[in-house]
């Protein structure tokens, strides 16, 4: 089974090819090396993740690349987290966001909640109801 490594603290302009130099190594026991880049920009969001064949060679990479400064920036190494799959999310991941349902914004009430003004802001609203009313008319 492989596990990840989460490879923190990188610098914004680093390429991928730059970050497997890194762990070049250690290539052999490497599955895959992901860089985490913006969308918009392309650029790197300062971390990644390094896929290993095994939990042993992960330990041995943390504890290797604990201290490493790459491009003046001593990067955080530790193993990542696993993926919560469903609705057995545990505490930390309750931060993750959630996927915003199609044609909704995510602050949309439902359409019965949406069509009733506030109560306490009711008879205010009405007043600028008629008022809306009586400039549209004239």
């Amino acid at each position: 089974m492989s596990v990840r490594v989460y490879v923190g603290n990188l610098p914004k302009d680093i390429e991928r090819e730059q970050l497997e130099a890194v762990f070049a190594e250690h290539s052999e026991e490497i599955v895959s090396v992901k860089l985490v880049t913006d969308r918009k920009t392309g650029k790197c969001r300062g971390f990644g993740f390094v896929t290993l064949k095994t939990d042993e060679q992960a330990d041995a990479l943390v504890a290797k690349f604990s201290d490493f400064v790459l491009q003046e920036s001593p990067l955080k190494i530790e193993k990542a987290l696993p993926r919560a799959k469903g609705k057995e999310e545990s505490e930390g991941d309750s931060n993750r966001r959630k996927p915003a349902a199609k044609g909704r914004s995510k602050s949309a009430a439902s359409s019965a909640e949406a069509a009733q003004p506030d109560p306490r802001w009711a008879d205010e609203l009405e007043k600028l109801k008629q008022m809306l009313a009586a400039q549209a008319t004239s």
